[in-house]
Protein backbone atom coordinates (compact mmCIF):
# COMPACT_ATOMS: atom_id res chain seq x y z
CA UNK A 1 0.00 0.00 0.00
CA UNK A 2 1.46 3.38 -0.99
CA UNK A 3 1.53 6.48 1.19
CA UNK A 4 -1.40 8.16 -0.58
CA UNK A 5 -3.67 5.18 -0.01
CA UNK A 6 -2.61 4.96 3.64
CA UNK A 7 -3.35 8.63 4.17
CA UNK A 8 -6.83 8.35 2.65
CA UNK A 9 -7.70 5.35 4.80
CA UNK A 10 -6.50 6.69 8.14
CA UNK A 11 -7.08 10.43 8.07
CA UNK A 12 -10.15 10.03 10.25
CA UNK A 13 -8.07 8.08 12.75
CA UNK A 14 -5.53 10.91 12.77
CA UNK A 15 -8.20 13.37 13.75
CA UNK A 16 -9.28 11.10 16.59
CA UNK A 17 -5.69 10.83 17.82
CA UNK A 18 -5.30 14.59 17.71
CA UNK A 19 -8.37 15.03 19.91
CA UNK A 20 -7.04 12.41 22.32
CA UNK A 21 -3.94 14.54 22.94
CA UNK A 22 -6.09 16.65 25.31
CA UNK A 23 -5.03 19.99 23.99
CA UNK A 24 -1.32 19.25 23.87
CA UNK A 25 0.72 20.46 20.91
CA UNK A 26 1.39 17.42 18.70
CA UNK A 27 4.99 17.12 17.49
CA UNK A 28 6.33 14.50 15.07
CA UNK A 29 10.11 14.14 14.94
CA UNK A 30 11.69 12.09 12.20
CA UNK A 31 14.50 11.05 14.58
CA UNK A 32 14.24 10.36 18.29
CA UNK A 33 17.03 12.71 19.40
CA UNK A 34 15.14 15.65 17.89
CA UNK A 35 12.02 14.36 19.60
CA UNK A 36 13.88 14.28 22.91
CA UNK A 37 14.92 17.91 22.55
CA UNK A 38 11.34 18.89 21.68
CA UNK A 39 10.09 17.07 24.78
CA UNK A 40 12.63 18.84 26.97
CA UNK A 41 11.49 22.24 25.68
CA UNK A 42 7.75 21.47 25.65
CA UNK A 43 7.53 19.29 28.77
CA UNK A 44 3.91 18.34 29.57
CA UNK A 45 2.50 20.87 27.09
CA UNK A 46 3.45 18.71 24.11
CA UNK A 47 2.82 15.23 22.80
CA UNK A 48 5.92 14.03 20.93
CA UNK A 49 6.14 11.10 18.54
CA UNK A 50 9.58 10.04 17.29
CA UNK A 51 9.60 7.94 14.14
CA UNK A 52 13.16 6.57 13.93
CA UNK A 53 13.85 5.33 17.45
CA UNK A 54 15.15 1.77 17.30
CA UNK A 55 18.94 1.74 17.68
CA UNK A 56 19.01 -1.90 16.52
CA UNK A 57 17.50 -0.97 13.15
CA UNK A 58 19.33 0.36 10.10
CA UNK A 59 17.73 3.80 9.53
CA UNK A 60 18.43 3.50 5.81
CA UNK A 61 16.02 0.55 5.61
CA UNK A 62 13.11 2.51 7.09
CA UNK A 63 9.62 1.80 5.75
CA UNK A 64 6.53 3.83 6.57
CA UNK A 65 3.38 2.42 8.18
CA UNK A 66 -0.24 3.52 8.80
CA UNK A 67 0.59 4.57 12.38
CA UNK A 68 3.42 6.80 11.16
CA UNK A 69 1.12 8.45 8.61
CA UNK A 70 -1.38 9.09 11.40
CA UNK A 71 1.27 10.67 13.60
CA UNK A 72 2.46 13.02 10.87
CA UNK A 73 -1.12 13.88 9.88
CA UNK A 74 -1.89 14.93 13.45
CA UNK A 75 1.32 16.89 14.03
CA UNK A 76 1.23 20.65 14.43
CA UNK A 77 5.04 20.74 14.43
CA UNK A 78 7.26 18.42 12.39
CA UNK A 79 11.02 18.13 12.83
CA UNK A 80 12.97 16.72 9.90
CA UNK A 81 16.74 16.31 9.59
CA UNK A 82 16.88 17.10 5.89
CA UNK A 83 20.02 17.02 3.68
CA UNK A 84 18.44 13.98 1.97
CA UNK A 85 18.76 11.89 5.14
CA UNK A 86 15.04 11.41 5.79
CA UNK A 87 13.59 12.32 2.41
CA UNK A 88 10.70 9.93 3.06
CA UNK A 89 9.25 12.67 5.27
CA UNK A 90 8.64 14.83 2.19
CA UNK A 91 6.13 12.31 0.87
CA UNK A 92 4.40 12.03 4.23
CA UNK A 93 4.00 15.79 4.49
CA UNK A 94 2.56 16.04 0.99
CA UNK A 95 -0.18 13.49 1.61
CA UNK A 96 -1.05 14.77 5.11
CA UNK A 97 -1.47 18.52 4.65
CA UNK A 98 -2.35 20.48 7.79
CA UNK A 99 -3.06 24.24 7.80
CA UNK A 100 -0.61 26.13 9.99
CA UNK A 101 1.74 23.19 10.49
CA UNK A 102 5.30 24.27 11.29
CA UNK A 103 8.15 22.35 9.64
CA UNK A 104 11.55 22.59 11.29
CA UNK A 105 14.08 21.28 8.78
CA UNK A 106 17.39 21.06 10.59
CA UNK A 107 19.50 21.21 7.44
CA UNK A 108 17.95 24.60 6.66
CA UNK A 109 18.89 25.88 10.12
CA UNK A 110 22.52 24.91 9.46
CA UNK A 111 22.55 25.85 5.76
CA UNK A 112 23.27 22.27 4.67
CA UNK A 113 22.13 20.69 1.42
CA UNK A 114 21.78 17.29 -0.21
CA UNK A 115 25.30 15.98 -0.73
CA UNK A 116 26.59 17.38 2.56
CA UNK A 117 27.24 15.00 5.43
CA UNK A 118 23.65 14.55 6.72
CA UNK A 119 24.56 13.35 10.23
CA UNK A 120 23.91 16.82 11.57
CA UNK A 121 23.14 15.83 15.17
CA UNK A 122 26.84 15.17 15.78
CA UNK A 123 27.61 18.83 15.10
CA UNK A 124 27.64 20.69 18.46
CA UNK A 125 26.00 23.68 16.74
CA UNK A 126 22.91 21.68 15.80
CA UNK A 127 20.92 21.16 18.97
CA UNK A 128 21.07 24.77 20.19
CA UNK A 129 19.62 25.79 16.82
CA UNK A 130 16.95 23.08 16.97
CA UNK A 131 15.99 23.95 20.55
CA UNK A 132 15.60 27.62 19.66
CA UNK A 133 13.44 26.78 16.63
CA UNK A 134 11.25 24.46 18.72
CA UNK A 135 10.82 27.08 21.44
CA UNK A 136 9.86 29.67 18.83
CA UNK A 137 7.26 27.34 17.28
CA UNK A 138 5.77 26.48 20.68
CA UNK A 139 5.58 30.11 21.80
CA UNK A 140 3.74 30.97 18.59
CA UNK A 141 1.30 28.08 19.04
CA UNK A 142 0.78 28.61 22.76
CA UNK A 143 1.55 32.24 23.74
CA UNK A 144 0.17 31.77 27.25
CA UNK A 145 3.05 29.39 28.02
CA UNK A 146 5.73 31.50 26.31
CA UNK A 147 7.64 32.24 29.52
CA UNK A 148 7.75 28.55 30.41
CA UNK A 149 9.07 27.57 26.97
CA UNK A 150 11.72 30.28 27.19
CA UNK A 151 12.78 29.13 30.65
CA UNK A 152 13.11 25.52 29.51
CA UNK A 153 15.07 26.65 26.46
CA UNK A 154 17.57 28.42 28.71
CA UNK A 155 17.79 25.33 30.93
CA UNK A 156 18.40 23.11 27.91
CA UNK A 157 21.14 25.34 26.52
CA UNK A 158 22.83 25.38 29.93
CA UNK A 159 22.66 21.57 30.07
CA UNK A 160 24.89 21.37 26.99
CA UNK A 161 27.83 22.90 28.85
CA UNK A 162 29.25 19.53 30.02
CA UNK A 163 29.36 18.44 26.37
CA UNK A 164 31.16 21.61 25.36
CA UNK A 165 33.61 21.13 28.23
CA UNK A 166 34.31 17.53 27.24
CA UNK A 167 34.83 18.53 23.60
CA UNK A 168 37.26 21.24 24.65
CA UNK A 169 39.14 18.83 26.91
CA UNK A 170 39.50 16.14 24.23
CA UNK A 171 40.53 18.68 21.60
CA UNK A 172 43.21 20.16 23.86
CA UNK A 173 44.71 16.73 24.58
CA UNK A 174 44.26 14.89 21.31
CA UNK A 175 43.63 17.48 18.60
CA UNK A 176 45.41 16.65 15.36
CA UNK A 177 45.61 12.90 15.91
CA UNK A 178 44.61 10.76 12.89
CA UNK A 179 41.48 8.62 13.08
CA UNK A 180 39.31 6.80 10.57
CA UNK A 181 35.71 5.63 10.16
CA UNK A 182 33.70 3.23 8.05
CA UNK A 183 31.25 6.04 7.22
CA UNK A 184 31.00 9.73 8.22
CA UNK A 185 28.40 9.34 10.99
CA UNK A 186 30.74 10.85 13.62
CA UNK A 187 32.33 13.26 11.15
CA UNK A 188 31.08 16.57 12.53
CA UNK A 189 31.99 15.64 16.08
CA UNK A 190 35.42 14.38 15.04
CA UNK A 191 36.04 17.74 13.38
CA UNK A 192 34.92 19.55 16.53
CA UNK A 193 37.39 17.45 18.51
CA UNK A 194 40.16 18.56 16.17
CA UNK A 195 40.85 15.00 14.99
CA UNK A 196 42.28 14.38 11.53
CA UNK A 197 39.91 12.09 9.66
CA UNK A 198 41.49 9.74 7.11
CA UNK A 199 39.89 7.55 4.44
CA UNK A 200 37.16 10.03 3.63
CA UNK A 201 36.74 8.81 0.03
CA UNK A 202 35.93 5.36 1.40
CA UNK A 203 33.43 6.84 3.85
CA UNK A 204 31.66 8.89 1.20
CA UNK A 205 31.28 5.84 -1.01
CA UNK A 206 29.65 3.92 1.85
CA UNK A 207 27.40 6.88 2.70
CA UNK A 208 26.28 7.14 -0.93
CA UNK A 209 25.63 3.39 -1.08
CA UNK A 210 28.34 2.76 -3.67
CA UNK A 211 31.25 0.33 -3.63
CA UNK A 212 34.55 1.87 -2.44
CA UNK A 213 37.37 1.49 -4.94
CA UNK A 214 39.92 -1.26 -4.48
CA UNK A 215 42.62 1.33 -3.83
CA UNK A 216 40.54 3.05 -1.15
CA UNK A 217 39.87 -0.28 0.57
CA UNK A 218 43.57 -1.16 0.44
CA UNK A 219 44.53 2.24 1.87
CA UNK A 220 42.02 1.83 4.70
CA UNK A 221 43.40 -1.59 5.56
CA UNK A 222 46.97 -0.30 5.55
CA UNK A 223 46.03 2.55 7.89
CA UNK A 224 44.84 -0.06 10.37
CA UNK A 225 47.66 -2.57 9.90
CA UNK A 226 50.40 0.09 10.08
CA UNK A 227 48.82 1.93 13.05
CA UNK A 228 48.45 5.14 11.08
CA UNK A 229 45.21 5.87 12.94
CA UNK A 230 44.49 6.07 16.65
CA UNK A 231 40.80 5.05 16.55
CA UNK A 232 38.34 3.41 14.18
CA UNK A 233 34.76 4.71 14.39
CA UNK A 234 32.01 2.53 12.96
CA UNK A 235 28.24 2.67 12.71
CA UNK A 236 26.81 0.02 15.04
CA UNK A 237 23.49 0.07 13.19
CA UNK A 238 24.93 -0.70 9.75
CA UNK A 239 27.14 -3.75 9.90
CA UNK A 240 27.74 -5.36 6.51
CA UNK A 241 30.52 -7.81 5.69
CA UNK A 242 33.03 -5.12 4.78
CA UNK A 243 32.44 -3.19 8.00
CA UNK A 244 32.74 -6.37 10.05
CA UNK A 245 36.01 -7.21 8.31
CA UNK A 246 37.48 -3.75 8.98
CA UNK A 247 36.40 -3.82 12.62
CA UNK A 248 37.97 -7.26 12.95
CA UNK A 249 41.18 -6.01 11.34
CA UNK A 250 41.26 -3.07 13.76
CA UNK A 251 41.00 -5.45 16.71
CA UNK A 252 43.75 -7.64 15.27
CA UNK A 253 45.92 -4.56 14.80
CA UNK A 254 45.24 -3.24 18.32
CA UNK A 255 43.51 -0.13 17.01
CA UNK A 256 40.76 0.92 19.46
CA UNK A 257 37.25 0.74 18.03
CA UNK A 258 34.37 3.05 18.97
CA UNK A 259 30.85 2.20 17.87
CA UNK A 260 28.50 5.12 17.28
CA UNK A 261 24.81 5.11 16.39
CA UNK A 262 22.37 7.06 14.27
CA UNK A 263 19.59 6.63 16.81
CA UNK A 264 19.72 7.54 20.49
CA UNK A 265 19.43 4.56 22.87
CA UNK A 266 16.13 4.23 24.72
CA UNK A 267 16.11 5.97 28.07
CA UNK A 268 18.98 8.35 27.34
CA UNK A 269 18.59 12.06 26.74
CA UNK A 270 20.45 13.63 23.84
CA UNK A 271 22.93 15.09 26.33
CA UNK A 272 23.63 11.75 28.01
CA UNK A 273 23.90 9.95 24.68
CA UNK A 274 26.46 12.40 23.32
CA UNK A 275 28.44 12.44 26.56
CA UNK A 276 28.60 8.64 26.60
CA UNK A 277 30.04 8.57 23.09
CA UNK A 278 32.50 11.35 23.87
CA UNK A 279 33.70 9.46 26.92
CA UNK A 280 34.17 6.31 24.81
CA UNK A 281 36.15 8.36 22.29
CA UNK A 282 38.34 9.87 25.01
CA UNK A 283 39.06 6.43 26.46
CA UNK A 284 39.95 5.05 23.01
CA UNK A 285 42.29 7.95 22.22
CA UNK A 286 44.03 7.54 25.56
CA UNK A 287 44.36 3.78 25.32
CA UNK A 288 46.60 3.42 22.30
CA UNK A 289 49.72 5.37 23.18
Amino acid sequence: MNISMMAALIMLGALTNACAAEGKIAIAAAENFYGDVAQQIGDDSVSVTSILKNRDQDPHLFETSPSIVRDVAAAQVVIQNGANYDSWMEGLLKVTPKPGRVLIRVSDLLHKNAGDNPHLWYDPATMPAVAKAVAQALKAADPAQADNYEARLKSFLASLQPLDDKITSIRSRYGGLPVTATEPVFGYMAASLGLTMLDQKFQLAVMNDTQPSASDIAAFEQDLKMHKVRVLFYNKQVSDNMVQRLVGLAHQSDVPVVGVTETAPAGLSYQDWMLTQLEATEKALAGNR
